[in-house]
């Protein structure tokens, strides 16, 4: 049996799994996970506005799922690391089953 987390651990796990269960969020999660896009590019892949993306991807970022770099003047975003991809992998295994 796995050793019960702390009630700060739990919160933090909580506030994570909140966010990433949102629909709008998991498609640009997944929309991102092939590479750096900019918000035009994740619209497209997601079929939301460009003020619901942005909004999103603000709070993916703040949650630290989501990073950004600039290029120029155009901002790209990516999956914060390899836990993201992992977290995504797990449910999706787990709810095909």
């Amino acid at each position: 049996m796995a050793k019960m987390p702390d009630e700060k651990t739990l919160d933090k796990m909580e506030s994570l799994l909140n966010i990433a269960s949102d629909y709008t969020r998991l498609k640009i999660l997944y929309a991102i996970s092939n590479g750096d896009l900019c918000v035009n590019d994740i619209v497209k892949l997601v079929g939301a506005s460009q003020s619901l993306v942005s909004h999103q991807l603000k709070v993916l970022r703040k949650a630290k799922l989501v990073a950004t770099h600039k290029e120029g003047t155009k901002v790209y975003y990516k999956l914060d690391d390899e836990h993201v991809l992992a977290l995504l992998d797990i449910v999706y295994s787990h709810v095909s089953e």
